[in-house]
């Protein structure tokens, strides 16, 4: 396959089709606002996909609090906007920041756990964060959320502008797979203590994960502060709708893959909406409630025949759909 080579920056022609139907999509349903919102969020769950997959798919340090640092970037836009009536526009800028800020500190203390203990730190760190922005009314103005009127009313702008960050999540974190930094991130995810024996900086280079990682969260978080124009604590630090939704992205996808990420995202919208709406209306109401528990079944299921996701799987999928070619019938 061949590629677009720009120094770090490479492109494969697949890649090419899939900006180019990304770019084209929002105008084939240019007459649905319906379905350019659901392309929006989809875009969303790029980012926010792609980023738990660099720490926890490359780097082995699986988060369950990512919830944390796209809150922190939604109030990182909501919060000068509160006080002194600054543009969250700006919270595109300073969202990933506050988010790197608090994935640094945050890495202080968790990065010296392993394994479960460290998920548990991380889903904690996330909680501690929705209480205390609910309880301090005085800075966050608390569970009443902070109201922001949107710029646009039509969605198009929109869609480019959470597109352009999507693609800069996606082929940042490749060209950083395919440098020195994502050989190592591999082997602290295979073995960090092996790694660290072969001189491996394994604190610095789990905190240049982290670093990523939480830039582009946070910069999701801003991102949907700015899009929906309100938030409070229970919407943006939720541990169901943000961070475990951000982690069944990664596994419907493929953990540990480029674009798994990407395809989660349109595999977990297209669902949700689906039992959401109750099949758009054609099935019973309860239908509408059970979207978790559905999700719950399709993570399963991928877990016992897709280990590696639907793009980690790709050719053993393609493999039991391929058609076999009839066998000549002998002279």
């Amino acid at each position: 396959m061949k590629e677009i080579n720009l120094k770090w920056f490479s492109v494969t022609k697949t890649e090419l089709y899939i900006i180019l139907g990304a770019i084209i999509a929002p105008f084939i349903f240019y007459f649905s606002p319906y379905i350019q919102g659901l392309l929006i969020f989809i875009m969303m769950w790029v980012i926010l996909g792609s980023s738990w997959n660099l720490l926890a798919g490359y780097t082995g340090q699986v988060s369950f609090g990512h919830a944390a640092y796209f809150g922190i970037g939604a109030y990182a836009a909501a919060l000068p906007f509160y006080h002194w009536h600054i543009s969250p526009w700006w919270g595109l800028l300073t969202g990933g920041i506050a988010a790197v800020i608090l994935g640094y500190l945050l890495g202080i203390i968790v990065f010296r756990l392993r394994g479960p203990y460290f998920a548990l730190g991380t889903l904690a760190t996330a909680e501690i964060l929705r209480i205390a922005f609910g309880e301090e009314e005085w800075l966050t103005n608390g569970h009443n959320g902070i109201l922001y009127i949107t710029t646009w009313v039509t969605k198009l702008p929109y869609y480019f502008i959470v597109l352009a960050i999507a693609l800069g999540a996606v082929f940042s974190i490749k060209a950083v797979m395919h440098s020195k930094a994502g050989f190592y991130f591999l082997s602290i995810r295979e073995d960090e203590d092996a790694a660290k024996a072969i001189g491996i900086d394994t604190a610095k280079y789990k905190n240049i994960s982290m670093a990523i990682s939480t830039f582009w969260a946070g910069t999701a978080g801003a991102f949907y502060m700015i899009y929906m124009g309100f938030i409070d604590p229970e919407i943006v630090f939720a541990l169901h709708n943000i961070s475990i939704i951000t982690i069944l992205v990664g596994i419907l996808g493929g953990v540990g893959t480029i674009w798994g990420p990407a395809v989660g995202a349109v595999i977990m919208v297209f669902v949700q909406e689906l039992f959401r709406s109750a099949f758009f209306g054609l099935a019973p109401r309860w239908v509408g409630n059970i979207h978790a528990l559905v999700f719950g079944l399709l993570v399963i299921f991928v877990i016992l025949y897709m280990a590696g996701g639907v793009v980690g799987d790709w050719d053993l999928i393609a493999k039991k759909f391929r058609r076999t070619k009839p066998k000549e019938a002998k002279a």
